[in-house]
């Protein structure tokens, strides 16, 4: 047989599987009916188990584990397509069309009160600057000061550095982020470069250098080819500046930025010394209360999945089927569950779009655990 009489096999078996499948999703919409009206919930554990178990019996042994995969996506689009029937009035719908009525027309404020973490010269410092025109900005030793100053409503908001695009995520933002509740409601690129100082006048050999432990990462490179110095971390690249300029050790250098030796009065050492001359960090702005802002085209999620096979395609699929572009995902071991995973997505939408807040509200019934981050704008 000719590979032209298999190819018209193939597209006559495919439009049987098209009229089939539509068959069979005309059921689906008549179970969500059914279901509906006795409060049932969509999906069905031991329905699926037992059309999965009796159709890889029928198909054979060879071909078991293609019908287990292909049933899973059409379990899949089925449930999606069921969600999305009847009415979306979930609180998560609610407070989301709330938010969307209080900012209309609005962006974030000019003057604000704003938590950052560090001191003067921090680079969260200069995110916030360029976020906000003219802010008030409280200082705070640690990521979870700033957290936990958003969420008792110290300040109405704060600036939180989330990854690089060089040393990666910042981990201990992402496992503080399942502590506190928050939204996000805006984020600024930041270009980072990072330079070598140390106090004015010092002649003695650089036998140490502190920074951050983000900072020290970026600058991998540099700290190899020095093996004799060693790296110290510390809580801010701004405190780390501040503590070389009351040192009184001659030995002793920061990697900072340019606005640190300005301030604490350091001498530049050495220019550039990022690993990568594209060295970014995205700052994201927290807030207690959820501020959906015009422009807004970036959404943040976390959420818990089962611990079993499929869960986290399960989500990947019904972004796919629904056009949304996924443009990151990182997991974050769960706290006292073995080998369990937190995910966090980050993705193209907008909850204007009424078909977007669906999707989240059919995320929301799908999830062991959902928490909806924001719906955000990035600079």
């Amino acid at each position: 047989m000719e590979l032209n009489e298999i190819r018209q096999d193939i597209d006559r078996i495919d439009d049987q599987l098209v009229r089939l499948f539509a068959e069979r999703m005309d059921c689906a919409q008549r179970v969500a009916e059914a279901k509906r009206q006795t409060g049932k919930p969509i999906r069905d554990h031991a329905r699926e188990r037992s059309i999965v178990n009796r159709l890889t019996s029928a198909a054979g042994e060879a071909y078991a584990p293609y019908v287990r995969a292909l049933y899973a996506h059409i379990f899949d689009l089925s449930r999606s397509y069921q969600s999305s029937l009847g009415e979306h009035t979930s609180p998560l719908a609610e407070e989301i069309a709330r938010a969307l009525a209080e900012t209309r027309g609005k962006h974030l404020p000019e003057h604000a009160l704003v938590a950052c973490q560090g001191t003067e010269g921090a680079y969260q410092q200069q995110a916030c600057e360029k976020l906000f025109p003219y802010p008030d900005i409280l200082y705070f030793e640690s990521f979870e000061g700033v957290f936990s100053a958003v969420e008792k409503g110290m300040c109405r908001y704060g600036i939180l550095p989330i990854e690089n695009s060089t040393a990666g995520s910042v981990t201990q933002v992402y496992d503080l982020m399942e502590k506190h509740h928050f939204y996000i409601c805006g984020a600024q690129k930041l270009r980072i470069d990072h330079r070598l100082m140390r106090k004015p006048g010092g002649t003695a050999p650089i036998t140490e250098i502190v920074s951050h432990e983000q900072a020290l990462r970026q600058c991998s490179a540099y700290l190899a080819a020095h093996p004799e110095i060693r790296a110290t971390a510390m809580e801010n690249t701004a405190l780390a500046a501040e503590f070389v300029a009351a040192s009184e050790r001659d030995d002793l250098a920061v990697i900072a930025s340019r606005a640190c030796a300005e301030l604490y009065g350091l001498e530049i050492v050495a220019d550039g010394i990022s690993d990568s001359e594209n060295n970014y960090t995205r700052f994201i702005c927290i807030s207690r209360n959820l501020e959906i802002y015009p422009q807004a085209r970036k959404v943040s999620l976390m959420l818990n999945l089962a611990h079993e096979p499929g869960s986290l395609n399960s989500i990947v699929s019904r972004l796919a089927i629904a056009g949304v572009n996924l443009l990151k995902l990182e997991s974050r071991p769960m706290p006292g569950r073995e080998f369990e995973f937190r995910f966090f997505f980050d993705m193209t939408a907008s909850v204007a779009d009424p078909d977007v807040v669906r999707l989240l509200c059919e995320l929301e019934a799908h999830c062991d655990g959902f928490t909806f981050l924001g719906c955000y704008d990035e600079q």
